[in-house]
């Protein structure tokens, strides 16, 4: 195995160098007429102009020469081949097979993938037509009105994402709701409003043993017990469950006939596009739900066949590279211009920073660069309102996206929306160009007489950004557009030598809340807990924990015990 480091090889040190030098912005566009014209494209229905980002032709020709050194096309041939790419976990990371078209062919250790994944897509189109078209009844005869979809991380948010985006093509009364917090607060706020004999819920989770959706999912189970309803008719009419782990989901009591199929291959960040999107194939048919497929494998066909000069998820990959492991640029924000896509950011949170938030190689050596900047983001409206303060002019730097779509389906029949739309791409041009050009952004420069308070009024630019123009949004067109994103962290994983799909880092977490979970006393009646017993918990607590956490654990006993 080659044990030599990405920052040894010579394109990387050239790369070094050249950040070394002072960027501006504003000089690059001064230097270059055309800069506009030589640092975008246009691809899937998307205009990238990546013209205000911090690089030249000579720092763009490393980066691909970097690339290939690094192997990306190869590293890419092995992830869509289904080799084992997943190296800590020895697995596949075959997300892209989830949108293959039923006539492509894809065989991995002797198994038709293609062949498994429209079968499940198949089942699910079953049970959704079921669900939309009034068949699938309630334990007491009604049809389902509500359907609850119950999951963490990628089984929650990407769902709940695709669900706002896209809800301007549902075409069902059925309505959609998503419960992830484990604390019950949201479940329990949530089953108030809903009635027992007409809501069905979905229990989506890999392995089938998070503790997270199994609680919230025990408390669904235990409120439908309240009815007085046959448990074995409760799970039989009202719970569908989607899982790698078959075994648990039918000892838990789904029947075999309401439960989907996900694989070992299958990243929770990266499922979506399977059965986990079922609750979204609900509010918007099937027929929509393979349109967002189709347009994710347009994604996947540009990022393994288009040249890098002209390759969206390399030129957003490699441009993430250069900003945070050669400009020291540590945090990233993602700006959606776009109401329908809110939640777009908080998936590319999980996206971003579970795939890549590592610093150990593929050959288990420590990472010496930076990997995945601290990324957050917000609608472009309410950040305006927010952290663009700091944008503008804190001591960070900070690179951003833009994202907006150019075209809004409402705007054609009312004047004031087509007002407001214009109004949002205004503001999302007008930020991104005071970020670049500072003060110097605004076109009219009255003479002005200099006041002490101007010295409050500067705004220094040089803050680095892409701006994505979709055409317009649709199921097509978002499935591109999160593909895209998926295989930005894919080329950045690639160029830093990690594994972008194994998540090591949030295991200890689960174990250690095991532990604590052990000494916080359930029982609040005092009369059940002995002093003497209560000792021995505390003393125990004491032994194996920290002051911190034996201080905080004994504020909670006593008032739960008060």
């Amino acid at each position: 195995m080659d044990t030599t480091l990405p920052n040894q090889l010579p394109q990387w040190q050239r790369l070094q160098q050249l950040a070394q030098q002072p960027w501006s912005i504003t000089e690059l566009f001064a230097k270059d007429a055309h800069r506009s014209s030589n640092f975008s494209l246009s691809a899937q229905g998307m205009f990238f102009d990546y013209s205000k980002q911090c690089l030249d032709e000579s720092v763009k020709a490393e980066l691909f020469e970097l690339a290939k050194a690094c192997r990306l096309p190869q590293k890419l041939a092995a992830l869509y081949q289904g080799d084992k790419v997943n190296t800590s976990e020895k697995r596949a990371a075959l997300h892209t097979a989830l949108r293959l078209p039923k006539s492509a062919r894809l065989t991995v250790d002797g198994v038709d993938v293609v062949a498994e994944v429209h079968d499940s897509l198949a089942k699910a189109e079953d049970l959704v037509d079921r669900i939309r078209g009034g068949l699938w009844r309630g334990y007491s005869g009604k049809a389902i009105t509500d359907v609850v979809n119950i999951g963490v991380g990628g089984s929650d948010l990407g769902p709940v994402m695709a669900n706002t985006a896209l809800d301007e093509w549902a075409d069902s009364n059925i309505r959609v709701h998503f419960v992830s917090n484990m604390d019950g607060t949201q479940l329990g706020s949530l089953l108030d409003k809903l009635n027992p004999e007409t809501t069905l819920f979905i229990i989506s989770s890999k392995s089938f043993g998070t503790v997270d959706t199994l609680s919230n999912a025990q408390t669904a189970r235990a409120w439908l017990l309240t009815t007085g309803a046959s448990p074995a008719t409760l799970l039989r009419r009202h719970f569908i469950g989607i899982s790698a782990n078959t075994e648990r989901v039918s000892a838990w009591g789904i029947a075999k006939e309401h439960q989907l199929k996900l694989w070992d291959w299958v990243g929770g960040r990266f499922s979506m596009w399977s059965a986990i999107g079922l609750a979204v194939a609900i509010r918007i048919g099937m027929p929509r739900f393979y349109e967002m497929l189709a347009g994710a494998h347009a994604m996947d066909e540009h990022f393994k066949h288009a040249d890098f000069e002209h390759n969206l998820p390399v030129l957003l990959g490699l441009i993430g590279v250069w900003n945070s492991s050669f400009l020291g640029i540590n945090a990233h924000t993602v700006l959606p211009y776009d109401g329908r896509l809110k939640y777009f950011p908080s998936y590319l949170t999980q996206l971003e920073m579970e795939s890549n938030g590592k610093s150990v190689t593929h050959g288990g050596q420590p990472v010496p660069y930076a990997t995945c900047p601290i990324l957050w983001g917000e609608i472009g409206s309410n950040a305006q309102h927010a952290f663009y303060q700091l944008l503008h002019q804190g001591t960070q730097k900070v690179s951003c996206d833009f994202i907006a779509c150019v075209n809004y389906y409402q705007s054609r029949e009312a004047d004031e929306l087509k007002k407001q739309h214009a109004l949002s791409l205004a503001n999302c041009l007008a930020q991104s160009r005071v970020l670049a050009f500072g003060n110097d952004a605004l076109a009219a420069k009255p003479d002005q007489v200099a006041t002490e308070l101007d010295k409050f009024k500067r705004y220094r630019g040089n803050q680095p950004s892409t701006t994505l123009l979709l055409d317009e949004l649709t199921p097509a067109s978002f499935g591109a557009l999160i593909a895209l994103y998926e295989h930005k962290v894919f080329v950045m994983a690639s160029i830093w030598d990690i594994n972008p799909f194994d998540q090591w880092g949030v295991e200890m977490g689960k174990q250690v809340a095991n532990e604590v979970f052990a000494h916080i006393r359930l029982d609040t009646s005092v009369a059940d807990t002995t002093a003497d017993d209560a000792h021995k918990q505390a003393q125990l607590a004491a032994e194996a924990f920290d002051g911190s956490t034996q201080a905080l654990l004994q504020h909670i006993n006593q008032q739960l015990d008060s």
